[in-house]
């Protein structure tokens, strides 16, 4: 009898376990590592799925962050660009007088380098050295600090470019034509361009209008999340992205400006707006700005990571 009833409550036990897990919300269930930036806190994280932090490296006002192929990872310094082994050797660095808030490791191993007070957008080689160039600016005007925030070169060889402080998003061609532009309110921080042709636009704050939002090739808005559209999330400044094979999308909600504590630091959230991922823990950075999950398979230089 006594095995009969230690077996009935081990099989009793089991079965209150799995039922209080099925009941937990997906965002208690769900744990992501990733690499991610804090601006304000000067330093690059790789977070377990614990959320504690396993490595860091420190790096001025960093707004952009890549996990490569071989393990290192590639991120803007505030006037420059670094890529950094896991042992914490330099393999690869860029220096400016301009402000750097894009970076992004190209296929055929160069650095792609939006410089913002330059208007530059910048191809240099592993070497360190600029091969290619295209001025959005007169050579010597400074743009200032609002010029430019999140850039990428496309698969078709044009870039994407978020004026931040201009409340536009621009494609321009291999000769700095634009080619495709999109006036947004908010101020464009960071931009996903979809195979599709769609492009995802995270905007900041400017006249309190800080969303999320999908156009497409016409500029017409065909999905968007607005500021209070989240039951227990505001947005307050849309800064990094990744868009999930399954459709998800994992946002950054930059929370300076005097807005500390007052909403989650990262979100995943379905395209149907539930909320199924949250990373709340500001004793342990201040400031997220971009962020790159290290449980999604995908290749960061060709293309497969939405980021």
């Amino acid at each position: 009898m006594g095995k009969i009833k230690l077996t009935s409550c081990i099989i009793f036990f089991f079965a209150i376990g799995i039922i209080t897990l099925i009941a937990q919300p997906r965002e208690f269930r769900i744990k992501h590592p990733f690499v991610c930036t804090d601006y304000t806190g000067g330093n690059v994280y790789v977070i377990a799925e614990n959320g504690k932090i396993v490595w860091q490296y420190p790096a001025t006002n960093c707004n952009d962050i890549w996990l490569l192929p071989n393990g290192n990872l590639l991120f803007n310094t505030g006037n420059g660009v670094k890529e950094v082994t896991r042992e914490k050797e330099v393999v690869f660095s860029y220096e400016s007088k301009s402000e750097i808030y894009a970076c992004q490791r190209l296929p055929n191993g160069n650095t792609f380098i939006g410089e913002c007070n330059s208007g530059r957008l910048l191809e240099v080689s592993p070497y360190g050295k600029i091969v290619k160039q295209i001025n959005l600016l007169p050579e010597g005007k400074d743009g200032g600090h609002s010029f430019m925030r999140n850039a990428r070169k496309l698969s078709n060889g044009n870039y994407l470019v978020a004026h931040y402080g201009l409340d536009k998003v621009c494609e321009y061609d291999s000769s700095g034509k634009t080619v495709w532009e999109m006036p947004i309110t908010g101020g464009p921080h960071s931009v996903i361009r979809l195979l599709n042709g769609n492009t995802i636009i995270a905007c900041s704050d400017h006249d309190g209008d800080p969303r999320v939002v999908e156009v497409d090739k016409n500029g017409t808005i065909i999905w968007q999340l607005l500021k209070n559209e989240l039951p227990g999330i505001e947005l307050k400044f849309m800064t990094g992205m990744q868009l999930l094979p399954n459709g998800n999308l994992v946002l950054t909600n930059w929370l300076g400006h005097n807005q500390f504590g007052k909403a989650p630091l990262a979100f995943e959230i379905t395209h149907n707006k539930k909320v199924i991922w949250i990373f709340n823990d500001d004793s342990v950075l201040k400031t997220m700005s971009s962020i790159q999950l290290l449980d999604v398979i995908g290749n960061s230089i060709t293309g497969e990571v939405y980021h």
